[in-house]
């Protein structure tokens, strides 16, 4: 190792300065004495003192080199880490949800429907299935193109997020179709959710897109099936779509 290597590594320990002096001045000493001087040298105690001076230098230097090398597989590892944790991440976004709204997809969301009966038939507790369905998007395809109409879907899906509670669930089932899960919700509450989403429209290259949506809803009963929630639902909103309001039906 070169003086100025030396020199570097030892300022990377925080020994400088007259430490640095010493062990040159020490490394001269050892280097030009004669060896009889030299064991002579090594047995006073500025000898002794240089020589463990030298020995603690040389040791730190050694473990700075192993803590680098360390710190730099660490380093990798992490980074190795890190990028094993995003593709999880991206695996579990392509699993559960849906890649156009970002709401739950139709797995994810009938899974969390049994759970959710499962709890409210254990705890005695509310639970409400909300079905949407969105009037005339075919029409809006076909009069505005289909980005008109992803963009109809993914304005819709924004504002039924906001419209219910953390601990509420949107799920798009497909197409035009959404279902919501109300834990612990009254009844009464529903009209509350559907009054946060009057006035649906779209800006799309200076034209503005209106639309409707229409809307069923059933409350469970214990014992129930979730094929019988969902169907209780369906008829429910059939009835308001065939009467052409925006107002829920529950049945």
């Amino acid at each position: 190792m070169q003086l100025g290597q030396v020199q570097t590594e030892l300022t990377k320990t925080g020994i400088t300065g007259v430490g640095i002096s010493f062990l040159f001045s020490f490394r001269e000493i050892l280097t030009n004495s004669a060896p009889s001087r030299l064991f002579s040298l090594l047995h006073t105690p500025l000898g002794l003192a240089g020589l463990l001076f030298l020995v603690f230098c040389v040791y730190t230097i050694l473990q700075q080199r192993q803590i680098h090398r360390i710190r730099r597989r660490l380093t990798g590892q992490i980074a190795a880490l890190n990028q094993m944790e995003a593709y999880a991440t991206e695996i579990y976004q392509m699993a559960v949800l849906d890649p156009l709204t970002g709401l739950h997809n139709r797995r994810s969301g009938q899974r969390r429907l049994r759970e959710e009966m499962s709890r409210a038939g254990r705890h005695d507790r509310s639970l409400i299935l909300l079905l949407f369905d969105l009037n005339e998007l075919k029409q809006i395809n076909d009069n505005f193109g289909h980005l008109a109409g992803d963009q109809v879907i993914k304005y819709f899906s924004g504002r039924l997020q906001k419209a219910i509670r953390g601990s509420d669930l949107a799920v798009r089932l497909g197409g035009d179709e959404f279902l919501v899960l109300l834990p612990e919700c009254s009844p009464d509450k529903v009209e509350h959710v559907l009054g946060r989403l009057s006035g649906m429209r779209v800006d799309l290259d200076g034209r503005t897109i209106h639309f409707t949506f229409s809307a069923g809803w059933s409350v469970y009963f214990p014992g129930e099936l979730p094929e019988g929630l969902i169907e209780r639902a369906d008829a429910a909103l059939y009835v308001n779509k065939r009467a052409g309001k925006m107002k829920s039906v529950n049945v």
